[in-house]
């Protein structure tokens, strides 16, 4: 695909320096990132950001029919940023047995889902054969469904509960079927951030240890990032540079994903009362440009919310989510979306953005 000389119509000066580098394919540095955060000129980032996101895409959107698979709400952890785990006794704690999933996913594979996304709480009662059993029933049902399962956090969880290295239990679910890994967990990378918003969690250095086991064992997996709470720009810039730096190691990420803080029952409060749309698009269209070395970008609908996901595909987003069918984590810290989302309804946002929508799974049907 050719393109014109594109840094020529970036006005601003510094944006038009970082968009010469783009073009020429170098990548930028954490000045450039802690510059762009910061910007008002959003119609110059989106000029760069969109330039690399059709380089990479044309004019494909991405979206998926899938469910959310939410096992369990008791955890041990207990993170401040977090609405949705409970103690175990509390009123509203449940943990799904292997038949209620089992009839969960039956009811959904009928509705035509392509994929399950799976992540729960850490409960010491539930051993590894739960977890393999889990995915090989859901691949019994239908055997080329798209199993998304286990943050770095669980894993971890699971070695130590089990006794076992990361890389045994990451074979194991391999084994059993798993595809891809979702990016959860990764919170902010900050440990002076980390400590106030989820203390108990593993490190952002142990985060990023257990994602590259996971890539070297071939297994593809999402990279997140959690904004809007008590991180500063700094803190976001290291973020993406501890995500970029293990990419240019691994190829392992396949796609980054903003998440905007909610903070709804949750016992932290965030940074500001609501995120703006200028800093949305300043997160997602930096993460496009800094994060030159991992393929796609996502943007989930059900945070940001339908309407600004949709401008978001021209600022750097080529991956609008999914159908996301009975969604319970961010819905629990009081986002506003529905909790499911009708394949019409996600291609005919994508349309109305001028781009053509296509149906695929988390590894994009060709990895």
């Amino acid at each position: 695909m050719k393109f014109s000389y594109f840094p020529d119509s970036v006005k601003n000066k510094k944006l038009k320096t970082i968009a010469v580098k783009v073009f020429e394919e170098i990548p930028v540095s954490k000045t450039d990132a802690k510059y762009m955060l910061a910007t008002n000129d959003i119609l110059d980032l989106g000029k760069i950001s969109n330039f690399l996101r059709t380089k990479l895409h044309g004019d494909k959107a991405y979206y998926g029919v899938n469910m959310n698979l939410n096992f369990i709400n008791i955890c041990e952890l207990r993170c401040p940023l977090c609405a949705f785990s409970c103690d175990e006794g509390d009123n509203d704690a449940y943990l799904l047995s292997l038949d209620e999933i089992k009839e969960r996913v039956k009811t959904a594979v009928l509705s035509g889902i392509d994929e399950v996304h799976i992540v729960g709480g850490l409960n010491p009662k539930l051993k590894i054969d739960y977890f393999e059993q889990m995915i090989t029933t859901i691949k019994t049902i239908k055997p080329d469904i798209f199993v998304v399962a286990f943050t770095a956090v669980e894993i971890d969880y699971f070695a130590k509960i089990n006794k076992l290295s990361v890389k045994n239990i990451l074979k194991r679910f391999i084994d059993a079927g798993l595809g891809a890994m979702p990016g959860g967990g990764a919170e902010i990378f900050s440990p002076h951030v980390r400590n106030i918003i989820a203390p108990k969690k593993i490190s952002g250095t142990r985060w990023l240890q257990i994602m590259k086991t996971a890539h070297e064992l071939g297994l593809k997996t999402n990279a997140t990032m959690l904004y809007n709470h008590k991180e500063d720009t700094k803190d976001i810039v290291d973020h993406l540079a501890r995500i970029r730096r293990l990419q240019d190691e691994t190829s392992g990420f396949k796609t980054f994903v903003p998440l905007l803080f909610h903070e709804n029952n949750t016992r932290i409060s965030a940074k500001r009362k609501n995120s703006t749309g200028y800093d949305n698009i300043r997160i997602y269209a930096t993460s496009r440009i800094f994060l030159h070395n991992i393929m796609h970008l996502k943007a989930l609908w059900m945070y940001v919310g339908d309407k600004m996901a949709q401008v978001l595909l021209r600022f750097g987003v080529d991956d609008f989510a999914a159908t996301y069918y009975n969604e319970k984590v961010v819905h629990a810290a009081g986002a506003k979306t529905p909790a499911y989302g009708s394949e019409p309804f996600l291609k005919r946002l994508i349309e109305n953005a001028g781009l053509i929508p296509v149906r695929t799974t988390a590894n994009y049907w060709i990895e």
